[in-house]
């Protein structure tokens, strides 16, 4: 993330100079979607769903996150250049970039009918991009940090500068909760998967579509996610407690372990790493 303008240029100019970046852009789309979401689940809770307001609501909320996450990956296709590389990604390189799969699933999202759980995952993650963006950047440009009072100098031999209690108290809180709210992402990711699938066993329209790319985005982030690992890891630990149970009928544990085995065979089948030669790399954290 790019720092914040120069202490030392007027605050309009800072302004000026911080709404100009890519970065501010980013920062827009996720208080948007933010702001929508907020939005649709108001007409949610009054059964209004529906509605014009809600409609648009759900609609520029998936703008909004295609939007965002478009200019992660353009700004990484971007640097990519600035940097003499030549031969960009292949098509299952760029596949296997989280920005590029949640640019693609927020596509599908705005072109399909509305599922309301699938604005709940890109909720969480625009609550945490705009508070970090809070912190590292617009606090500091309405009021650029101050020199401490002591008038003594950080490790680094630089002034030591007093933060803002509103920046730190931001801090906190992303450090506190981050860990739990990407494992209830994970989780949220997991259970619309089963919403889709009974769409899917139902019939509805375009839902065996949905529930294919939708399994395919699953399994990406399964391989990528260690939260996504953990969650469905505990999920499973649930069903087979449940199935040990001495009144489970014996089909009923039969059933509970071919759907294990297939499983785990499925996740080998499509390990997408054995087609991009990316084993070992570290996947590219969601923004």
């Amino acid at each position: 993330m790019a720092p914040p303008p120069p202490a030392s240029m007027p605050l309009q100019q800072r302004l000026l100079h911080l709404a100009q970046t890519l970065q501010f852009g980013w920062f827009v789309g996720h208080l948007t979607l933010l702001f929508c979401s907020l939005r649709y689940s108001l007409s949610y809770i009054t059964f209004n769903y529906y509605s014009r307001w809600a409609r648009f609501s759900y609609r520029t909320a998936f703008v909004a996150a295609a939007a965002t996450y478009g200019i992660v990956v353009y700004k990484a296709y971007r640097a990519r250049s600035r940097q003499g590389t030549r031969q960009q990604p292949g098509a299952l390189a760029l596949l296997g970039d989280e920005n590029v799969q949640y640019l693609l699933m927020a596509l599908v999202w705005l072109f399909g009918r509305q599922i309301p759980l699938a604005l709940l995952p890109f909720t969480v993650y625009s609550v945490f991009h705009v508070a970090t963006y809070t912190r590292a950047n617009l606090i500091p440009t309405f009021q650029p940090p101050q020199q401490s009072p002591a008038g003594g100098a950080s490790p680094g031999g630089r002034p030591a500068t007093k933060s803002s209690p509103l920046a730190d108290t931001i801090g906190r809180f992303v450090k506190e909760y981050y860990d739990a709210s990407m494992t209830l992402v994970a989780s949220l990711e997991i259970f619309l998967w089963f919403r889709v699938l009974g769409s899917a066993i139902i019939f509805t329209k375009g839902s065996w579509i949905l529930l294919a790319i939708y399994t395919v985005f699953v399994r990406a982030r399964y391989s990528q996610s260690t939260f996504v690992q953990g969650a469905i890891g505990q999920g499973v630990a649930r069903v087979d407690a449940l199935v040990a149970n001495q009144s489970t009928p014996p089909a009923g544990r039969q059933a509970w372990e071919t759907a294990k085995r297939v499983g785990r065979q499925a996740t080998d089948a499509t390990d997408i790493n054995r087609y991009v030669g990316s084993k070992g790399q570290a996947p590219k954290k969601a923004q």
